[in-house]
């Protein structure tokens, strides 16, 4: 059996990579300059190098490869989408077609075009199930009555501010919104946020868009998620149960007992 890998950075595409082996997969892999970790060339049975935008080198890596499946894994950090990018003929033929620049409406796009050479794009978890977010509060410390209160008006506001995808996370406090994720991404969005909060503890909101296509990496969260907030201040981490991905579970729970911080997972349901 054969896949295909398109690698961000980040720790995911190495997982999704262990787990294709043991399962008798051959991991064909997209790696792009300056974003995938180098580490990855251990663990899949090759690995091609690109720069963003070159839509054709990786068509073709596939089709060589005899590629019919494949899966989209790990970040772009949006910054380097400005200063390190090398579109191609095809790359600048999609953009020119693509109505809408948001991030999903891209990447829709963009599997509708590897759909079209016969590249199917798989959900990014059909190999790692156990990745996916729990219901429930995972930590010692629960969250109280003026906390529950944020996680009302924090998860509400961050829908909306996904819906308009300018990002997946803010940080609120006593009512009052802190800090929203934009392009400095998750970690820079706790630290303006909760260092706001003059080390008084903050509500760190982190969740799907409202029409997540879940074949695309999903908002994620770790130890450093965890270290992140011990280090600005911030208390309750709450996430979106079923629709997020949280990498070494049992570690992020250790250090967040540790730190006296809370971990809920929430549903819409839980919500309204």
């Amino acid at each position: 059996m054969r896949i295909g890998l398109i690698a961000g950075g980040g720790q995911f595409p190495v997982l999704f990579s262990k787990k294709a082996v043991k399962k008798g997969y051959k991991v064909f892999a997209i790696g792009f300059n300056s974003e995938t970790d180098k580490i990855l060339e251990n663990h899949v049975e090759e690995l091609k190098w690109i720069y963003l935008g070159q839509v054709s080198k990786l068509i073709k890596y596939f089709k060589q490869h005899d590629i019919s499946e494949a899966v989209m894994l790990g970040g772009i950090k949006k910054t380097n989408i400005f200063k390190d990018i090398r579109p191609d003929f095809k790359a600048l033929s999609f953009i020119a077609k693509t109505a809408r620049t948001h991030d999903d409406s891209v990447l829709t796009s963009f599997a509708d075009l590897l759909l079209k050479e016969g590249i199917k794009i798989l959900p990014s978890t059909f190999l790692l199930p156990e990745l996916i977010t729990p219901k429930g509060c995972w930590t010692k410390r629960k969250p109280d009555k003026a906390e529950k209160k944020d996680i009302f008006t924090g998860w509400k506001i961050a829908k909306e501010i996904g819906r308009l995808d300018i990002g997946q996370c803010i940080v609120i406090s006593n009512g009052t919104v802190l800090a929203v994720e934009a392009i400095d991404g998750t970690n820079a969005t706790i630290k303006r946020g909760a260092l706001l909060s003059h080390q008084n503890g903050a509500v760190v909101v982190k969740i799907s868009k409202p029409s997540q296509d879940l074949r695309f990496d999903l908002p994620s969260s770790g130890c450093g998620t965890i270290e992140r907030m011990h280090k600005s201040g911030a208390t309750i981490l709450v996430l979106e149960a079923e629709k997020s991905l949280a990498f070494d579970r049992e570690e992020m729970i250790i250090l967040a007992n540790k730190y006296n911080i809370s971990i809920t997972g929430f549903t819409d349901d839980d919500i309204t």
